[in-house]
C-alpha cells in the first residue's frame, strides 16, 4: 500500500463483510506484516480511495476505527500515521546524564536524523552574549533542527555556540552530524549542563514541525553546557513532543538534621 500496488483487488463489494471492515483488516494486515512501519505516514486519502476502490466516507470510517484500536494516529492537515505499540512515537526514557541526541538514539538502538532548518553564523544578541559570557556581536554558530527517531519527529532543537570553538561548523552537514561530536573534535571537553524543563503549548509553526495539533503539550528543555573550567560553551532550547519524551532521573534523600 502506498507503492501503487493492486490492493484494490482485495476489497470486494460482493463479500458479506462491509467495505470499511475489509479496509480495516487490510490496513491492519499491512501493519502487522511490517509493510507499514511505526511512524510511517499513509498515502493521501484520495490515493488510498483509488487503491482500495472505496469512497472517502468508507475510508474515514476504517481509519477512525484503526485510531480507536491504537493502530493509527491522525495529524491534522498532514494525514494518518502508523502508531505501533513498539514504534518510535512512544514516549522514550531520556537519560539524566549529559549526552547528545545522536548518542542517546544510538544507545537505544534507534536511527537518528535531522531536518536542518537553519545553520549559519550571525552576531550574538545581548541576551545570547550574556548567557554565553561573550561580547555582544560575537559571531555565533546558529543551528536549528527537527530531530527525528526512525523518521518520526521527536523535537525541535535550537543551538547556539560561539563560532570560535567550532570553526567551519557552517559547512558541516548536520542532517546526520552531531554538534557535540564536532565540539569534541575541536578539543573541547563537555563537563556538565544546567537544565530546566517546563510544559508549554505548541504554536502553529512548532506543531507543523512536530506533526502534532497546534496547542498540543510540549516539554521545553533549556540547557547551558559548560566545560571543566565552568565556562559556558553551548546553549540550546529543545522542544519535545509531549507524548514522545520522558525524562528519567533519580532522587536521593539525605539524613535529616536532628
Amino acid at each position: 500500500m502506498g507503492q501503487g500496488d493492486a490492493s484494490s483487488t482485495l476489497i470486494r463489494a460482493d463479500y458479506p463483510q462491509p467495505l470499511w471492515v475489509q479496509a480495516v483488516e487490510l490496513i491492519s494486515h499491512e501493519i502487522e506484516s511490517g509493510a507499514l512501519k511505526p511512524g510511517m505516514r499513509l498515502p493521501p486519502e484520495r490515493e488510498l480511495c483509488l487503491q482500495l476502490g472505496i469512497s472517502r466516507v468508507t475510508l474515514r470510517k476504517a481509519l477512525n476505527e484503526l485510531v480507536g484500536h491504537g493502530a493509527l494516529r491522525p495529524s491534522h492537515g498532514r494525514g494518518w500515521y502508523v502508531a505501533g505499540a513498539s514504534g518510535a512515537t512512544q514516549a522514550r526514557d531520556w537519560p539524566n546524564n549529559l549526552e547528545s541526541f545522536t548518542e542517546t538514539a544510538a544507545r537505544m538502538g534507534l536511527p537518528a536524523s535531522s531536518i536542518v532548518l537553519r545553520a549559519e553564523v550571525r552576531s550574538a544578541t545581548l541576551d545570547e552574549s550574556e548567557l554565553l559570557v561573550v561580547a555582544p556581536g560575537t559571531p555565533l554558530f546558529v543551528l536549528d533542527r527537527v530531530r527525528l527517531l526512525g523518521g518520526v519527529p521527536i523535537a525541535v532543537d535550537s543551538t547556539r555556540v560561539p563560532e570560535a570553538v567550532v570553526p567551519g561548523a557552517a559547512d558541516v552537514d548536520f542532517a546526520h552530524g552531531s554538534i557535540y561530536e564536532r565540539l569534541e573534535q575541536s578539543g573541547l571537553v563537555l563537563a556538565h549542563a544546567d537544565s530546566t524543563i517546563e510544559a508549554k503549548a505548541a504554536d502553529d509553526e512548532l506543531a507543523g514541525h512536530l506533526e502534532v495539533e497546534p496547542g498540543s503539550p510540549v516539554l521545553v528543555m533549556t540547557q547551558l553546557v559548560f566545560d571543566p573550567a565552568d565556562r559556558p560553551v553551548l546553549s540550546s532550547v529543545i522542544r519535545y513532543s509531549g507524548d514522545r519524551y520522558r525524562l528519567r532521573t533519580q532522587f536521593s534523600r539525605t539524613a535529616p538534621r536532628r
